[in-house]
């Protein structure tokens, strides 16, 4: 594995080794010194031509846990803002001895073009391409998800994938990179996937995607779920009308108090509550939901340090078959795997 851009191609084998990886890096997190030596003298480049500060400070995070070295570059104030190409940067960058290249892109499809060519060797990272793929985001939910999959089921998460579990996923689906990339990994890791929202709000052709596809929350709820998640609004992707109101909006398709006392009554005492963030309180999803014993908004990003620290270490660890053992860091047991609570 040289390059993580899609969840669509990653193997079964591989998306497990990259989750138990993360089991490993997560004991990291636990210890007083939060530091491994695994990439020392490796650089790493943030390269972000769209705003964000989750998954920036999340993937900066994870470089320096593993002691490599980070260069944050942003598109606004820098000479792209001149009218440099991606060529160009990726060259500059290359120049400076970068290792591997996170790269969030307006465009779709700008981080496989900058693997696919000879600008640049290095590892490079989809942190999040126009309304394609954030294959990181939806590790990092799986490994969530499969955390509190193998609780309920009392046995370890390392080495488990998600069959039987049922998922929906609701909200604007047709501009959510997110929603493309959980649903490719969700499948593959044995999981049922609903995609749930209203037909403006759905991307052509998804009747071919391996998931079912509803309009409907309530029913869905009604069928069953073992994990519910939340998507963004994305007003700024949005050049049209998508729906009559935000109100109209929030009382079909968002996430409120009624349902959350739904789930209750349905008997889904084990429901999850998930959003990728940021979160429009009282659109998508209500605050009592966001804020509810239920949600595993925190426990998200938490987690998401511990797989971009897989990510990484795998890519830049030398060995594309088999990781080699992590310096420092100890495997992780039954009772660690179950720890983390929602």
């Amino acid at each position: 594995m040289k390059h993580l851009l899609s969840t669509e191609n990653l193997s079964a084998a591989n998306a497990i080794r990259i989750l138990d990886t993360a089991e490993e890096m997560a004991a990291v997190g636990d210890r007083e010194v939060k530091k491994l030596p695994a990439l020392r003298g490796r650089t790493v480049v943030n390269l972000f031509f769209e705003d964000s500060t989750r998954t920036r400070i999340s993937f900066e995070a994870a470089a320096k846990r593993l002691s490599a070295d980070v260069i944050n570059f942003a598109a606004k104030g820098s000479s792209v803002s001149k009218g440099e190409s991606l060529k160009d940067t990726a060259q500059t960058l290359a120049a400076m001895g970068a290792d591997a290249v996170v790269i969030r892109h307006w465009a779709s499809g700008a981080p496989h073009r900058l693997a696919a060519t000879d600008w640049i060797d290095a590892a490079v990272i989809n942190a999040g391409d126009g309304t394609h793929e954030h294959p990181t985001q939806a590790l990092l939910d799986a490994f969530t998800m499969r955390r509190h999959w193998s609780r309920l089921h009392g046995s370890a998460s390392t080495g488990a994938d998600l069959t039987g579990m049922r998922v929906a996923i609701a909200g604007d689906v047709l501009h959510s990179r997110v929603a493309r990339s959980n649903v490719w990994l969700l499948r593959t890791l044995g999981a049922e996937v609903t995609l749930v929202a209203p037909p403006t709000l759905l991307p052509i052709g998804v009747e071919h995607w391996p998931c079912k596809v509803s309009y409907n929350l309530d029913e869905t709820l009604e069928a069953g779920v073992d994990a519910m998640m939340m998507l963004r609004v994305q007003g700024e992707r949005m050049n049209a009308s998508f729906f009559p109101s935000t109100r109209e909006y929030s009382r079909r398709w968002g996430f409120d108090d009624a349902r959350l006392r739904a789930l209750d009554e349905l008997g889904l005492k084990d429901t999850i509550i998930m959003h990728p963030g940021p979160m429009n309180r009282g659109l998508e999803i209500s605050s009592a939901a966001a804020d509810s014993p239920r949600s595993t908004v925190l426990a998200q990003v938490r987690n998401g340090v511990a797989v971009r620290m897989a990510a990484l270490y795998l890519l830049l660890s030398g060995d594309s078959r088999e990781a080699a053992p992590m310096p420092g860091a100890a495997r992780t047991n039954t009772a660690r795997s179950d720890k983390e609570s929602n």
